[in-house]
């Protein structure tokens, strides 16, 4: 049985780190379920979302195995029940005029929407938890689906936890003098 956890990593923006974080799951063979990367409300560093299959492995290993990375600055798991967890998922599916009434009822239901209608197909456009996700495109394969594209879960806590920030200005300062050679994790040794 497979459990997934996600974790939510401050990086340095800049050049390599998804390549470094892969890596890390990679040689400890960690299976990454899905990672999505974009930039956070801080200039220069971006907010990861990992979702890992970690069936077999405790979630604080991989965060301890994290912190090693030079460029991660903050970790956390963020847990189901205090989480607002999405996914988008685009999906181009076959349509003509005695289905594409079918396909909209189906789109509305699952509160998605068609974003785009061309002569022998539609794009639908939904946002929300995987397993929506999931049963919409179930819903939809009988008719044809021709392309898909998902994002991989996006998650943070909600308002009642602490939110994953940076440390205070002046211990960030602190931080970035500290030699890159000498700093693993958050920890600096002089």
């Amino acid at each position: 049985m497979s459990h997934k956890h996600t974790l939510v990593a401050l990086v340095e923006d800049s050049p390599g780190v998804l390549n470094r974080v892969a890596s890390l799951f990679r040689r400890r063979g960690y299976n990454i379920d899905s990672l999505t990367v974009g930039h956070s409300e801080t200039p220069g560093v971006s907010r990861m979302t990992i979702v890992v299959d970690a069936a077999g492995i405790e979630i604080d290993q991989v965060e301890k195995q994290l912190y090693k990375l030079i460029p991660v600055i903050k970790v956390s798991e963020v847990e189901d029940d205090v989480a607002i967890e999405r996914e988008l998922a685009l999906i181009k599916v076959a349509a003509n005029t005695a289905n594409r009434s079918e396909i909209m009822q189906i789109t509305d239901i699952f509160r998605a929407r068609i974003v785009d209608v061309a002569s022998d197909s539609v794009i639908v456009e939904v946002v929300g938890e995987e397993d929506k996700v999931e049963a919409l495109i179930n819903l939809l394969r009988p008719f044809g689906i021709r392309e898909m594209v998902r994002s991989g879960r996006v998650a943070m806590s909600r308002g009642i936890r602490k939110p994953l920030q940076l440390e205070d200005d002046a211990a960030a300062s602190d931080r970035r003098q500290v030699p890159r050679q000498h700093r693993v994790g958050t920890a600096a040794y002089t």
